[in-house]
């Protein structure tokens, strides 16, 4: 009898033991793990960002809120990329010569072969070159996996919510709003759920996104990541 009193008093102390462990290591395995998910989420939202940015400088200033344009762009489209050589210096732009007029002047003496206004202001040595290159091999690097930018990492093939606004500034200016996320629920799915409710309890109380996001619907921010 008293034999298997000291066995069950063991086996609570291994649980209780256990259950201590746990307490302790717990959250510290669920912050690690989140810190790890963090990255990858971030790093794919800044890759979304830098595409969008590159979108936008070649469609009117308009983002795009299908990842099928999006996707199609950085692996199919190309955007101008320009060499320069020489900077106007303080007193020619004191003198009024601004980057355009002096684009202007250089081509000019290109095609007419008269240089007597470039050697006038001084342009001797200031080209301005103009090409198209890959968005993909410019950007991202040649081996990028484009189709990827669509799927939250550790999502399970969870996609991005992604969506654009259209808006009109006091000057009567238009301007396009851009807002990219995924919830925790999505990228954090697997770890402890009851971490999860801590961390959503935390940012709802702070009036702060359940999730990791670029940009805005609601006021411009540069493309902010709420990370950053």
């Amino acid at each position: 009898m008293k034999t298997a009193f000291n066995l069950v008093l063991v086996a609570f102390s291994v649980v209780l033991v256990y259950i201590c462990y746990r307490s302790i290591m717990g959250p510290i395995e669920f912050e690690e793990a989140k810190a790890q998910r963090d990255a990858a989420v971030i790093a794919r939202l800044i890759d979304i960002r830098k595409a969008q940015l590159e979108y936008r400088s070649v469609h009117d200033m308009q983002y795009t809120d299908n990842f099928d344009s999006l996707i199609d762009f950085v692996k199919n489209q190309k955007i101008p990329f320009t060499f320069k050589q020489g900077e106007l210096t303080d007193k020619q732009l004191e003198d009024g010569l601004t980057e355009k007029k002096a684009i202007a002047i250089v081509e000019k003496a290109a095609k007419t072969g008269n240089y007597s206004e470039v050697k006038k202001w001084g342009l001797e040595n200031f080209k301005r070159i103009t090409t198209w290159v890959s968005v993909k091999d410019t950007v991202f690097g040649r081996d990028y996996n484009a189709d990827s930018l669509r799927f939250v990492p550790y999502g399970n093939g969870a996609t991005f919510e992604m969506a654009i606004r259209n808006d009109t500034a006091k000057s009567g200016a238009p301007f396009c709003l851009l807002e990219v996320k995924t919830p925790y629920e999505v990228y954090l799915n697997g770890l402890d759920r009851q971490e999860i409710a801590n961390l959503k309890d935390v940012q709802t109380k702070l009036d702060k996104y359940c999730g990791l996001m670029i940009g805005s619907l609601e006021t411009a921010n540069n493309n902010a990541g709420n990370w950053e």
